[in-house]
């Protein structure tokens, strides 16, 4: 395939002059250590400029150099920020955002905020912080990580977003009221992605908290969302959550379905749940089947397969990444190649590229600094070692600082034709992007570790082992321990059973007990009937009768909104193929 370059790869090359640790004309690998230290550079110099002129928003502005909140208003660079700051090895300012937060985050107030944004951003980025305190040096709480500070502000922003998912499909709205829940005129069209991107932060506060309605809420999403893919086995971009009809029947990879497969994969690995993988496996056919030509992934028509836009999306660019996880090396290097040489045509990936054409989309030519490619990168280097990973880790580093680097920081670049930037720097820039940046260069970062050292915790529950490794990304880039779900995974209703087959236990004793004509004084300890409470034999049974039931989600109904041809959502537009 001819592609039509702008700037030919030579003028590029010189644009982008070579650093010392660069390969060099004998061919020789970047050297990590340099470029360690230059992505380290890159983060504090726009970690320092949002703190000198954005905070307390949630993003800076960096052609103005000042701050404005976009997904809320949360400090929302903060709380993405910060388990970068751990992994870059700055325990002392991880110690300090852990304050800030606490004393300036607010989740009691009246703002729309995106239900999927503030799920994978300030839950996820909560969660994650939380189960590194302990390894930044932060004085954990007694029974930690089953409680917690960072723990109980996730819990209150989860609890924000369960209104979204009290509909008759249990398929979330998109915008949810922070302080009076959807609004009565909330549009009830979602995203897939929207829709099954919530099974690995949900399930996570299951675990440690006790309380199983986020997890149960996740997992009635993404069965309704399977439920709903056609013959063929393809699901569309967009659905009404009220009826479950598809409102965009665009069947692809990239923006508005991404996560929802990245998150089948990676909540079968969090749980060890084999049904979310035979899942992802059966989409894997049928997208190979119907979307994947030479090892480019297009959009088809979900129920009939046929091709409706021949475009690559960056978005996209995660799924080699993806396909590393399951073991697919190969069909993931040979995708990611593909991916690569888009880099290498304009310095980054425009966020359409069309295929036949080999040039960007009309109104698509930008690079918001997405860390999707770099992601995959990391991801293919750990599984091969390949040298062209460090390669694209070395291009991402000097297009960035060449093209988008300003004075406050770095900017969203507007159009790659002609590097014009935006006056925007988002928070996954600080989130994902340079943290997959510095792992690529960084093997030993002890988020790569192999299992040969861990912590040994005391919790409530038992000891139990953190920090061994195989940690689990969410789509934000915040790392959850999958072995912490295992610290408190005994749920109050099955502590509750153990409890009463306890009381069974000493009540026998004590008849055995009066036999022997001994007193009740003298019997052994009975465990309270709930924790923390006491209560007399004779009131065992009556609390056993007021046990809380499940908790159930009501049904909301809502008027049905009108819908326009096009929609807008995550940065893309889709048209309605219906």
């Amino acid at each position: 395939m001819l592609f039509r370059l702008l700037v030919p790869l030579g003028l590029l090359c010189a644009l982008l002059p070579l650093h010392h640790g660069a390969p060099g004309p004998d061919g020789t690998a970047p050297d990590p250590a340099h470029y360690r230290e230059r992505v380290k550079a890159m983060f504090y110099h726009a970690y320092d400029s949002y703190l000198e002129n954005a905070f307390p928003y949630d993003e800076l502005r960096p052609l103005t150099c000042d701050g404005h909140d976009t997904w809320g208003s949360f400090s929302l660079t903060l709380i993405d920020a910060l388990d970068t700051l751990l992994i870059l090895g700055n325990v002392s300012e991880f110690q300090r955002v852990v304050e800030v937060l606490q004393d300036n985050v607010d989740f009691d107030i009246d703002v729309n905020a995106s239900v999927f944004e503030t799920n994978i951003r300030v839950v996820g980025g909560l969660l994650s912080a939380h189960l590194l305190s302990k390894k930044a040096g932060v004085e954990v709480e007694a029974g930690w990580p089953c409680s917690g500070p960072l723990l109980r502000m996730a819990e209150a922003a989860a609890r924000k977003l369960l209104p979204a998912f009290q509909t008759p499909t249990g398929m979330p709205y998109g915008t949810v009221n922070l302080l009076h829940g959807v609004n009565p005129g909330e549009t009830p069209v979602t995203c897939t992605a929207g829709i099954g991107t919530f099974i690995v932060e949900f399930a996570t506060l299951s675990s440690l908290t006790g309380d199983p309605v986020f997890e149960d809420v996740a997992r009635v999403a993404l069965t309704h969302l399977w439920e709903s893919r056609s013959d063929i086995g393809l699901v569309g971009n967009h659905i009404d959550v009220l009826t479950g009809k598809w409102v965009a029947q665009d069947a692809g990879i990239g923006a508005g379905v991404d996560s929802y497969f990245e998150y089948l994969v990676k909540g079968a690995i969090l749980l060890q749940d084999k049904k979310l993988m035979a899942m992802f496996l059966e989409y894997n056919k049928a997208i190979r089947n119907y979307t994947r030509f030479d090892d480019w992934y297009l959009w088809v028509q979900m129920y009939k397969g046929t091709v409706s836009m021949p475009v690559f999306q960056s978005l996209e660019a995660y799924w080699p990444g993806l396909q590393s996880l399951i073991g697919d090396i190969d069909n993931a290097m040979r995708t990611f190649l593909n991916y690569y040489t888009v880099w290498k045509q304009f310095g980054g990936l425009p966020e359409f590229y069309n295929i036949p054409q080999g040039y960007t989309v009309e109104k698509r030519e930008g690079y918001p600094l997405r860390p999707e490619l770099i992601e995959s990168a990391m991801y293919l280097y750990r599984a091969t070692g390949d040298p062209t990973l460090l390669e694209l880790g070395r291009d991402a580093v000097e297009s960035i600082e060449k093209i988008s680097k300003v004075e406050c920081g770095f900017a969203t670049i507007k159009d790659l034709r002609d590097h014009k930037l935006d006056n925007r720097m988002e928070s996954f820039f600080l989130a994902e992007t340079v943290k997959y940046l510095y792992l690529l260069f960084d093997p030993d970062n002890f988020i790569h570790n192999n299992g040969s050292t861990f912590d040994a915790v005391i919790t409530p529950y038992g000891e139990c082992v953190l920090g061994a490794g195989g940690y689990i990304f969410n789509t934000e880039a915040h790392p959850i321990d999958p072995a912490a779900l295992h610290c408190c995974r005994r749920l109050k209703e099955e502590q509750w059973e153990v409890e009463d087959l306890m009381r069974e236990f000493y009540s026998l004793k004590r008849k055995r007990s009066r036999f022997q004509k001994k007193t009740m004084s003298s019997g052994p300890w009975e465990p309270p009937s709930r924790p923390g409470t006491f209560s007399s034999p004779e009131n065992h049974e009556q609390a056993r009768e007021k046990k809380p039931a499940k908790q159930k989600i009501p049904l909301l109904s809502c008027p049905s909104q009108p819908f326009t041809s096009k929609l807008a959502l995550l940065g893309q537009v889709f048209l309605d193929s219906s």
